[in-house]
C-alpha cells in the first residue's frame, strides 16, 4: 500500500520501504517495538531513498534519547509519509498473526508464545481464536499444563498458526 502522495514507481526502492515503515507503525501500536529501535528503522528508510524532515530527525536520534522524543518524532515522520497509525486492538491482532508467522518459520521459540498478553488480545476470527486458545499464559505453564503431551500440543499449535497465517485479515498492505 502506497503512502498518500507517493508518486514513486511501484518497483522503486522508495516505494518498497513504505511497507517496513507501515509494519513498524503496526508493531509500535501493539507495543512490540522498542522506541530505541525506531531511529535505526528511520535510517534504513533513508538509505533506500525515503526522505522527510522528521525521518531525518528520527534517524539522527540516539538509541538512548528520551523515548518520548523518539515516539513523537516517529509519529511525525509517519504523518509526513501519509502512514496512519492503526488502532491498538487491530495492531495487537496483527502482532498475533506476525507471531504465528514467526513460529511457523521457526523464528519463535515455544516459550516466546507463552504470555498473558496474547490471551488478552481481542480476537475476531476463528483462526485467531484457535491459535490463542492453545497459548499458555506463561512459560512455566507449558510444562505444568502439558506434561508429556508437549509434542502433541506443538503439532496442534503449528496447525493453528498455519491456519492463522494463511488467512490474513489485518496488517500493513491489507
Amino acid at each position: 500500500m502506497a503512502a498518500i502522495g507517493d508518486t514513486s514507481e511501484p518497483d522503486s526502492p522508495a516505494r518498497g520501504v513504505h511497507l517496513p515503515l507501515e509494519e513498524a507503525a503496526w508493531l509500535y501500536q501493539a507495543d512490540q517495538v522498542c522506541p530505541e529501535d525506531l531511529p535505526m528503522t528511520a535510517a534504513q528508510a533513508l538509505a533506500v531513498g525515503v526522505d522527510t524532515p522528521s525521518l531525518c530527525g528520527l534517524a539522527g536520534l540516539s538509541r538512548h534519547a528520551d523515548p518520548r522524543d523518539i515516539r513523537d518524532t516517529f509519529e511525525q515522520a509517519l504523518a509526513e509519509l501519509g502512514i496512519a497509525l492503526p488502532d491498538h486492538r487491530m495492531a495487537q491482532r496483527y502482532a498475533l498473526r506476525r507471531l504465528a508467522t514467526r513460529f511457523t518459520a521457526g523464528e519463535a521459540a515455544l516459550t516466546e508464545l507463552a504470555s498473558e498478553e496474547w490471551l488478552e488480545t481481542e480476537v475476531e476470527t476463528a483462526e485467531e481464536q484457535a491459535f490463542v486458545a492453545l497459548l499458555p499464559p506463561c512459560a512455566c505453564c507449558i510444562e505444568y499444563t502439558l506434561g508429556l503431551d508437549e509434542a502433541a500440543w506443538e503439532v496442534q499449535l503449528r496447525i493453528a498458526a498455519r491456519a492463522l497465517v494463511s488467512h490474513p485479515t489485518v496488517g500493513p498492505g491489507i
